[in-house]
C-alpha cells in the first residue's frame, strides 16, 4: 500500500508533527510506502520521500506526479482559505482515496466553529473526504453539523508512545538538567494559546519550597521574545531554559527524565505531549479543557494558585517514583486498519 501524507513534518516538533511521524514509522515498518509533502513554512533537502516544496505549484506538481493509494492530509489549527482549498484539491483527485485528520481541539468553540453547516463552504469540501479522522468527540459531532456522514467519521486519538532513544543531551540542556531539581518541563509552541507567562510566574513560587527547582520549555514560536524578555526581569531567570526546539527522541528523554510535564492552556485539543508523558510514566498538570486523559492533575484556567498547589502536591507525593506502562499503538493501528479498508472498498 502507497500513502502520502500531507502536513507539518518535523522540525519544530508539535503534537500533529509527532502524529504524522509516528503513523509514516508505523506503516514503513509493516512494508508500505509513505511519503510525506510538508506544508510548513520551514524546510530542509528533499529526501528519504520526505518533500519540501516551496510554492502551491510545487505541491500540486507532487500531487499529480507521485503514484499513492491513499492521500491523508492533517490540518492543525484554524483553516485558512489557502489550505480549504488544497483540502478541495485533494479530495477531487481521481483514482486515491482521501483522508482528512482535523487536529484542532479548539476549533469547535470557536465563531467559525460554532457557525458550522452544511451548507457552508466548508461542509461542501469536507463532506468529500472518504474518511475525516477527529481526536476528540467534539470534533465528531463538529463534522455531523458540517454534514459528513457518520460512517465516515472517525475517532481515534493521536497516541503513539515511542520508547525513548539512549540519546546524548546537547550540552546546553545537559548542563541545565544537571543543575536543577526539580525539573518542571513544557513542550509547545510558544504561542498565546499555551499561557507560558502563568508558568514562568508560578516558578519563583515553587522555588520558595523547592530552591533547586528549574524550569525548561521546548518549543518555538511567536512569543519568543517577548518570553526572552519576561524571563530576564525575574530573579531567578538563571532557573528557566528556553531551549528552543529539540529532536523527538531527545524530547522523549527529556519527558521521562523530567519531575513534572506542565500543560497549561487558554484552548487546547488532545494533546499528544501529554499522552507521551502519561505513557512514559511521568506526572502531567494540565488545564482542564474537558478532554484530558485519566491520570492527569487538572487546574482551572489561568490559576497561578491552583498550579502552584498542584506542583507542590505533585512533588510532595514523590511523583519521579513512578511506573512507567507499555507502550500503546491501538491508534495508530487504527489508522493502518481505516487505510486497509479504503483501499479494499469498490
Amino acid at each position: 500500500m502507497r500513502v502520502l501524507q500531507l502536513g507539518p513534518y518535523p522540525p519544530p516538533h508539535g503534537g500533529v508533527q509527532s502524529n504524522l511521524v509516528a503513523i509514516r514509522h508505523y506503516l514503513r515498518e509493516r512494508g508500505h510506502s509513505c511519503a510525506v509533502i510538508n506544508l510548513t513554512r520551514f524546510r530542509r533537502p528533499d529526501g528519504d520521500d520526505v518533500y519540501y516544496p516551496k510554492t502551491a505549484l510545487g505541491v500540486l506538481t507532487l500531487l499529480l506526479r507521485r503514484r499513492y493509494d491513499i492521500l491523508h492530509l492533517h490540518i492543525g489549527g484554524f483553516p485558512r482559505l489557502p489550505l480549504l482549498g488544497l483540502a478541495l484539491l485533494c479530495s477531487l483527485l481521481p483514482g486515491r482515496k482521501a483522508v482528512l485528520t482535523f487536529h484542532s481541539g479548539g476549533y469547535p468553540q470557536s465563531p467559525k466553529g460554532r457557525s458550522a453547516s452544511p451548507r457552508s463552504l466548508r461542509g461542501s469540501i469536507f463532506r468529500r473526504f472518504d474518511r475525516v479522522i477527529v481526536v476528540n468527540p467534539d470534533l465528531a459531532t463538529l463534522f455531523r453539523r458540517f454534514g459528513v456522514h457518520p460512517d465516515r467519521i472517525r475517532l481515534i486519538y493521536p497516541y503513539s508512545v515511542s520508547v525513548p532513544l539512549v540519546v546524548p543531551y546537547p550540552d546546553r540542556l545537559r548542563q541545565f538538567t544537571q543543575c536543577h531539581s526539580p525539573l518542571l518541563l513544557t513542550v509547545g509552541l510558544l504561542e498565546p494559546e499555551y499561557d507560558l507567562l502563568l508558568q514562568l510566574d508560578v516558578l519563583g513560587l515553587v522555588r520558595e519550597q523547592y530552591p533547586g527547582a528549574g524550569l525548561v520549555i521546548v518549543g518555538t514560536g511567536s512569543l519568543e521574545d517577548a518570553l526572552r524578555q519576561h524571563v530576564e526581569s525575574k530573579p531567578y531567570a538563571d532557573h528557566v531554559l528556553l531551549y528552543g526546539d529539540l529532536s523527538h527522541a531527545v524530547t522523549l528523554r527529556a519527558i521521562a527524565e523530567s519531575d513534572l510535564l506542565l500543560r497549561t492552556t487558554l484552548y487546547d485539543g488532545d494533546s499528544i505531549a501529554v499522552r507521551e508523558a502519561l505513557g512514559l510514566g511521568t506526572p502531567v498538570i494540565a488545564t482542564n479543557n474537558a478532554m484530558r486523559p485519566e491520570g492527569v492533575h487538572l487546574i482551572p484556567l489561568s490559576d497561578p494558585e491552583a498550579l502552584r498547589a498542584a506542583i507542590t502536591l505533585c512533588l510532595n507525593t514523590g511523583g519521579s517514583a513512578r511506573h512507567r506502562p507499555e507502550p500503546d499503538t491501538q491508534n495508530i493501528k487504527a489508522i493502518l486498519d481505516l487505510y486497509q479498508e479504503l483501499v479494499s472498498s469498490p
